[in-house]
């Protein structure tokens, strides 16, 4: 049998950081927290959380995470139909749903859609963003029960609800133009001028150049892993990159940017998958995802 007292240990420090806060929401003393992840640590003979500031838990301990997440959602769907059997003097638990999701789409529409999903839910959201090609990584280590992807392939145990293209287009500034791209944008001239990067997960100007001249070729870049800087170190002609259109659609009507190429936009396909066992509660969420995606991203006609 699983000890439920103890799995609620682990998920609440690895939630909070702190042994402390966790004692503290539980109602139990910090001693009492320490001997429940002990135990349950040397039943499974592996480590769970790693002490630190802030504590987290090992890829182990994720999944023993998810696992209370499912099951505390299980819960409070049974006491909203049977509130007897709440426990009048126990500690109140919030659910906290972890979910993953890209900068830029957090930076264009989920924000939306989990704040109207939000307005109307008694759980609590922890966001985790990661490239998109490699949010469907944290669905397959456990460590979210949900996540924007650009993997259209179900993660296993996952269901998968396509969300349209997220439409990017490779911008400057008119004097960044001038400086490096005054004769057109060839191989030779994109080799010297220098590119934004997001990090090192960043393949989209990769892509865009494969798409647009056929051809690959190494170019110096500024790393800068911000969506909004990007839009501003862009403006401020510190290099050219990829900007996700609803970002810079008003730059462009005023001619602060420039399309390196006119009509060389790169669509990147979107989807929200979600798993299984938890896909039904998270109905509601997934509804908002795909009602504030669909006035973003593209459809193919």
């Amino acid at each position: 049998m699983l000890d439920y007292s103890s799995l609620h240990a682990i998920a609440m420090i690895a939630q909070t950081g702190s042994f402390e806060k966790a004692a503290r929401i539980l109602n139990v003393t910090p001693s009492a927290i320490s001997q429940r992840v002990k135990h349950l640590e040397e039943r499974l003979g592996t480590v769970l959380i790693v002490r630190g500031s802030p504590c987290t838990a090992t890829p182990q301990g994720e999944w023993l995470c998810r696992h209370i997440e499912r099951v505390s959602m299980l819960e409070q769907d049974l006491l909203s139909h049977l509130p007897g059997l709440a426990d009048p003097d126990g500690p109140r638990r919030r659910v906290t749903l972890h979910v993953a999701t890209n900068a830029d789409s957090l930076a264009t529409w989920f924000i939306k859609a989990v704040s109207a999903f939000s307005k109307n839910s008694d759980y609590l959201l922890n966001i985790a963003v990661d490239d998109q090609d490699h949010t469907a990584q944290w669905l397959k280590r456990g460590r979210v029960l949900a996540a924007v992807t650009s993997l259209g392939k179900p993660v296993q145990g996952c269901h998968v609800t396509p969300l349209g293209s997220l439409r990017y287009l490779a911008t400057a500034s008119p004097d960044f133009m001038r400086r490096h791209f005054s004769q057109g944008v060839t191989l030779e001239n994109l080799a010297s001028a220098p590119a934004l990067i997001f990090g090192q997960k960043d393949r989209l100007q990769d892509l865009w150049i494969r798409q647009t001249l056929k051809q690959e070729t190494d170019y110096p870049t500024h790393c800068l892993p911000s969506v909004e800087s990007f839009v501003e170190a862009c403006l401020s002609g510190m290099g050219w990159c990829m900007n996700p259109e609803p970002l810079v659609r008003k730059h462009l009507q005023r001619g602060e940017l420039i399309e390196l190429v006119p009509e060389t936009s790169l669509d990147v396909a979107l989807f929200w998958q979600t798993n299984r066992l938890a896909s039904e509660r998270l109905t509601p969420l997934t509804q908002n995802i795909v009602k504030e995606a669909s006035k973003v991203l593209h459809h193919k006609a």
